[in-house]
């Protein structure tokens, strides 16, 4: 086999290494991709009247948050749980682990449904899964029966 034979080989290789290795990373980067679809149990898409993501917008009536329990808002991306009797909490909906939207709340936990991350819905701690840190605070107000974000 000539040089110039051996290098076209060696760079056929190589594409099909590369191709292989694109492939990989393609399927798995839609395996840990969230969707901002609000499918699951305990998620409600919009609850209220708002749906802006400025500043007061009403997110919600105290009593759509059940206790123990939250609702997830897909488009603000925030998560409102109410851990105690008329104790209310906020927190970004958005993983910590690789970015998937949490999806269910209930039971003093929040769920993230692509690696089975758990947060708890008090604090926004992690309580299992591959996530390790806190799911952020987001600033909520309590007006009468309304949550807005703040």
């Amino acid at each position: 086999m000539s040089a110039a034979q051996e290098h076209r080989s060696l760079l056929g290789r190589r594409r099909v290494i590369a191709a292989a290795g694109a492939a990989g990373a393609a399927a798995a980067l839609t395996a840990c991709g969230g969707s901002d679809d609000a499918k699951g149990s305990g998620t409600v898409e919009q609850t209220g009247s708002g749906g802006e993501e400025q500043g007061g917008a009403v997110l919600a009536a105290t009593a759509d948050i059940p206790e123990g329990g939250g609702v997830v808002f897909a488009q603000q991306k925030v998560v409102v749980t109410q851990p105690k009797p008329g104790e209310f909490k906020a927190f970004s909906s958005t993983c910590t682990h690789q970015g998937c939207a949490v999806k269910d709340v209930s039971a003093g936990t929040i769920t993230c449904p692509c690696h089975n991350s758990t947060f708890d819905a008090a604090t926004g701690s992690p309580t299992g899964g591959p996530a390790t840190q806190p799911l952020p605070a987001r600033e909520i107000t309590v007006e009468g029966d309304s949550i807005r974000l703040a």
